[in-house]
């Protein structure tokens, strides 16, 4: 390894020194009196790392040290001080300075400062490179995150196909009973339309922020259920939580099947009602998502209407999220319950 070091010291003789004893270790030292030299040969030429005498002509060392972190020169520098100014080293590491060595008469001095100038450069060529790992690391991370939420984007866009093709048979059919899976069928594949929009628009592409989100699909969900004899009033209320795309899945699609049995089944015999979404985090690594209507109430031990296949879907997903679905005793109506570990 041949380092070129500029030493920064008015004292020409220790110098001289510095050059032969380095020279034998393939070093090459060139030599700067004062800073305005040093800050001129550090412009015109190539340095390893520079060597600074704590005492010099006009400043000392640490005005120098200063002055170079100022001018943006970011080499590592060695700080030579005498045998009595420990605290003088000290206090230039604290500045900057990447090692200390004191000056001494006997032997030591020359082998001490060569092998901090090496380790000082040594390190320094480390934590470049981890720099330029961690930069290379960081633009692969970017490109996977923007191809990430392209695909996110596609699918997306493929699904809302998929729910449009569906509302397109939906309007065909001459069987109400068909026109209604096919609007569930419809309602679930926007659930999770959703998802991939909100991971796509997100800064973080694998994670959903479910204020958000639920927001979205509950509006979509109104629309998409209204009812022109019928005016049902859905509010959302939603903390900020953030939970990985596959959870926020399942918490979409139970709030689907909950909102669309609502919907369906609360208000048979009124013309208005109101239907209640809620996303509350109760405690740090716990969240409760609940919906309540004001209608006719429920059973939850009689058999599901209709081919049951909502039913299913919620409590498979209510179990995966947490302790699972449960319906609260509300005298009036209907408050579906179900717990989610954060995480």
């Amino acid at each position: 390894m041949n380092v070129r070091v500029l030493y920064l010291d008015d004292d020409p003789a220790i110098v001289r020194l510095v050059q032969k004893a380095l020279g034998r270790n393939g070093h090459s030292v060139i030599h700067a009196e004062d800073l305005d030299s040093a800050l001129a040969l550090l412009a015109e030429d190539r340095f390893d790392a520079i060597v600074l005498d704590h005492y010099l002509q006009a400043m000392t060392g640490h005005d120098v040290l200063a002055r170079l972190r100022g001018e943006g020169v970011t080499l590592p520098v060695v700080y030579v001080t005498g045998s009595n100014e420990a605290q003088v080293a000290i206090d230039a590491i604290k500045a900057g300075a990447s090692d200390y060595v004191i000056k001494t008469v006997d032997g030591d001095f020359l082998p001490l400062l060569t092998s901090a100038i090496e380790q000082s450069v040594d390190n320094a060529r480390l934590r470049a490179e981890k720099a330029r790992a961690e930069e290379e690391i960081r633009l692969g991370k970017e490109r996977a995150e923007a191809l990430l939420a392209e695909v996110n984007h596609r699918v997306a866009n493929s699904l809302a196909l998929v729910a449009s093709l569906i509302r397109l048979q939906i309007a065909n059919a001459r069987n109400d009973e068909i026109k209604a899976e096919l609007a569930e069928t419809q309602a679930r594949i926007t659930a999770i339309a959703g998802m991939h929009r909100s991971l796509y628009t997100s800064h973080d592409v694998s994670r959903v922020d479910l204020n958000i989100y639920t927001a979205h699909l509950v509006n979509e969900l109104a629309s998409s259920l209204a009812n022109p004899e019928k005016k049902i009033d859905v509010r959302v209320e939603a903390d900020p939580i953030v939970l990985k795309s596959d959870r926020a899945v399942s918490i979409g699609m139970i709030v689907t099947e909950l909102v669309t049995n609502a919907f369906k089944y609360a208000y048979p015999e009124r013309s208005d009602g109101e239907i209640r979404v809620r996303l509350k985090q109760v405690a740090e690594d716990r969240a409760l998502l609940t919906v309540e209507d004001d209608g006719v109430g429920i059973n939850p031990a009689a058999a599901p209407k209709g081919t049951g296949l909502g039913s299913r879907i919620i409590k498979s997903m209510a179990a995966s999220l947490g302790d699972g679905l449960s319906y609260d005793e509300t005298g009036h109506g209907t408050l579906a319950r179900v717990p989610i570990t954060l995480g």
